[in-house]
């Protein structure tokens, strides 16, 4: 028992475990350092300061001094006790400390290999973990060993109090089933949130390759408005040098012709010179016979002559080509809002149950052709009867963009609608109303516009690209459309704002236009890989 006789002697009153920085009271008592500051804090509200080992009073705070030699006698205990975990040991064992495998709650007692052996094997012996506070297993009113486990109150209880006790007619488990009982929730808990680790490591890693994705992105984009810029820089700098040239060339011109007009008017200047020194010598003739005869000799005939070209000549030194260069800059930067500071161009994809039974639609839903066929599709409220279709992809936020295919058609229309536009009726027309927003292209008459809300807008630009594209800046409440040409060509922008969600719109009689994709090569419009070129074809034939 001297093993146990010694840890009893190394504990501290207050948390029953090995002194920590031992210090000593002036009634001898010692306690850890903390643990002694705790309780003397709560004294200092009443000024009553007190040993709680054997109350003994003081007048003052009390000035706590370290315990050097128990700290000492702590540190070595420490240092032998064996480091594998085996910090309790078997309180048998005189001689020496032997690490204990087991304690007893019934003699409440560790016990090493060599007295377990020889330990009582009754069933009132319960034998536990090796543990330095066996009074943790006993019931603290009846001081027995807790065996059982009362599910109304949730507590760990004893045989006595189950029979005569507060939980007297309770519902009792034993401490082996409730274990197990809550060994299944914890289980459970842990499958759940072995699963939300999962989810978790699955969005962590959705997010990773999202910013992997926009990484990539980000890098396209800056090798795009690089090269973009150092294309515009080139065709700057040719523009220079070519209006630079320009201005010289009629510098140089018009510095010649300068040059001819001041030596002929050098020439008369001479010859009005000489006239005038021979008018002046005739005014200083004498002989009235002379004079008279020099006039009629026709000598000084011309001096009512008419004005040379030189009098009339104004110099205008290369106006028209600055005033050229400065209305093709002025183009440039109009055009700059080309430039769309988007992630990709949307991919659309018509919305069969709102096309015309006159318009069929590709398999891939990119392409609307008109017929002459009815289709004789289901008649329902969102179908246009019109030769107009709608895309199913609705935007209602951010900026878009996207490209059409047009030059296969008589007549068309490209915009945007709400999803609340007429679908029969005058209204119901590409931007003959207050709900839809168009650019229109005639190409028999060769004749382009935009329209919104009945409003037509001829443009001065003459459409001549297969191509044009779409730009959507749904918050700024602007839509733009540009000519697919190089280099790009704006069109013609609306500003508005926005309260629908926003659906684009295709308008086309005799022929076909088509949504284009990134990826497709723009000289091949035939090329669909979802499709065969034989059922292409027969698709084709079909619509016409």
């Amino acid at each position: 028992m001297a093993s146990v006789s010694l840890i009893d002697q190394l504990e501290c009153s207050i948390c029953l475990n090995l002194y920590t920085d031992p210090v000593t009271l002036k009634c001898g008592h010692n306690f850890c350092r903390d643990c002694i500051d705790q309780v003397l804090n709560s004294q200092d509200e009443d000024q009553v300061y007190s040993c709680p080992e054997c109350r003994a009073g003081f007048g003052e705070r009390p000035t706590l001094q370290k315990n050097i030699t128990l700290c000492n006698i702590v540190d070595n205990f420490h240092t032998s006790t064996p480091q594998d975990g085996a910090s309790i040991f078997c309180s048998y064992c005189v001689d020496s400390l032997a690490p204990a495998v087991k304690s007893c709650l019934h003699c409440d007692a560790s016990l090493c290999d060599k007295h377990l052996r020889v330990h009582s094997k009754a069933e009132e012996h319960v034998l536990s973990d090796p543990s330095i506070s066996l009074q943790d297993r006993r019931c603290s009113l009846h001081k027995k060993i807790l065996e059982y486990y009362c599910t109304e109150d949730a507590t760990c209880i004893c045989v006595s109090c189950c029979l005569v006790g507060e939980h007297q007619g309770h519902k009792m488990e034993s401490l082996a089933t409730a274990s197990e009982k809550r060994k299944g929730k914890l289980r459970d808990i842990l499958s759940n949130l072995t699963s939300k680790i999962e989810e978790t490591e699955e969005r962590v890693q959705s997010l990773r390759n999202r910013r992997r994705e926009t990484g990539l992105k980000s890098a396209r984009e800056v090798r795009n408005i690089t090269d973009l810029f150092g294309d515009f820089r080139r065709w700057l700098l040719n523009l220079e040098v070519k209006a630079l040239s320009q201005i010289s060339q009629e510098e140089e011109q018009v510095l010649k012709t300068l040059s001819n007009v001041i030596q002929n008017l050098e020439m008369k200047k001479d010859e009005l010179s000489r006239k005038m020194k021979r008018i002046e010598e005739m005014c200083n003739m004498a002989d009235p016979l002379t004079v008279l005869q020099e006039v009629d000799t026709g000598d000084l005939g011309d001096l009512e002559e008419q004005r040379g070209d030189e009098d009339t000549f104004e110099p205008y030194v290369g106006v028209e080509s600055i005033s050229h260069v400065s209305q093709t800059l002025s183009d440039i930067i109009r055009d700059l809002n080309v430039t769309f500071y988007v992630q990709d161009p949307e991919d659309i994809l018509l919305d069969l149950s709102t096309a015309d039974n006159n318009i069929r639609i590709s398999p891939d839903l990119r392409i609307a052709a008109w017929t002459r066929i009815d289709q004789n599709r289901p008649k329902v409220p969102s179908r246009f009867q019109n030769f107009q279709v709608v895309s199913s992809t609705s935007f209602d936020s951010g900026r878009h963009y996207w490209d059409i295919e047009v030059s296969e058609s008589e007549e068309w229309k490209v915009g945007i609608c709400y999803p609340s536009i007429d679908r029969r009726g005058s209204r119901s027309f590409l931007g003959d109303s207050e709900k839809s927003w168009c650019l229109h292209g005639d190409q028999y008459k060769d004749y382009y516009s935009v329209i919104h809300e009945g409003k037509v807008t001829q443009l001065p630009h003459q459409i001549t690209s297969d191509r044009v594209r779409i730009y959507l800046d749904y918050e700024a409440g602007q839509l733009s459309f540009y000519e697919q040409c190089d280099p790009i060509i704006h069109l013609h922008t609306f500003t508005a704002t926005f309260t629908e969600p926003l659906l684009a719109a295709l308008y086309v009689w005799k022929g076909h236009i088509k949504m284009i994709r990134e990826e497709e090569d723009p000289e091949q419009f035939m090329n669909i890989s979802e499709i065969s070129a034989d059922v292409w074809e027969d698709w084709w034939n079909y619509c016409q």
